[in-house]
């Protein structure tokens, strides 16, 4: 089996979890066979001390169709 890593970012206002679980419905609306997806970092947008938007970059680990 081969399988091909992209990356995306997801974002949301509630949570990492969420940001995470965005990036990788954005990548299932294109890629087909989703095995795997890692998170890589969390970020958060601020404003002064109030966090206003959660980031999620992730991995997202697919098999290659031959």
């Amino acid at each position: 089996m081969t399988q091909k890593v992209i990356e995306v970012v997801g974002t949301s206002k509630q949570s990492f979890a969420k940001a995470a679980e965005s990036a990788v419905k954005e990548a299932a609306k294109t890629v087909r066979a989703i095995k795997w997806a890692h998170v890589d970092s969390f970020d958060m947008l601020l404003d002064d001390s109030k966090v206003v938007q959660y980031r999620a970059t992730t991995r997202i680990y697919f098999d290659v169709e031959h």
